[in-house]
């Protein structure tokens, strides 16, 4: 998925959340994607930590999973994720869905600011 998004967006990939949270506050996004599940960690903690961060709460968040029951993809919004995306998915599918989310962030902050 990076190989196939880099021609379209600059990427930057981490392995934890912990990495994620870092690279978040230095370098803040114009969208996070992550999975459900990172290792030993949840993606949703990361959806709370962005909503629950100031600076970070324009970011659109993007959660992709094989989680495809219904009580996932609730917790995954009642965590704050804008979108939830069930692999395996069509690459360019997610890129119109990920140009999507980004425009409608932006758009909110025009309006808002």
């Amino acid at each position: 998925m990076q190989h196939a998004l880099s021609g379209e967006f600059a990427i930057q990939c981490v392995a934890s959340i912990t990495e994620a949270k870092e690279l978040l506050m230095a370098s803040p996004p114009d969208i996070l994607i992550s999975e459900v599940v990172v290792g030993q960690e949840s993606g949703l903690e990361l959806c709370g930590y962005i909503h629950n961060t100031s600076s970070l709460q324009h970011i659109p968040i993007m959660l992709l999973t094989s989680r495809a029951t219904l009580q996932d993809k609730i917790a995954g919004f009642r965590a704050g994720t804008d979108d939830y995306v069930v692999k395996p998915f069509d690459i360019h599918h997610l890129i119109a869905r990920i140009r999507i989310l980004i425009r409608i962030k932006r758009l909110e902050r025009r309006t808002t600011v």
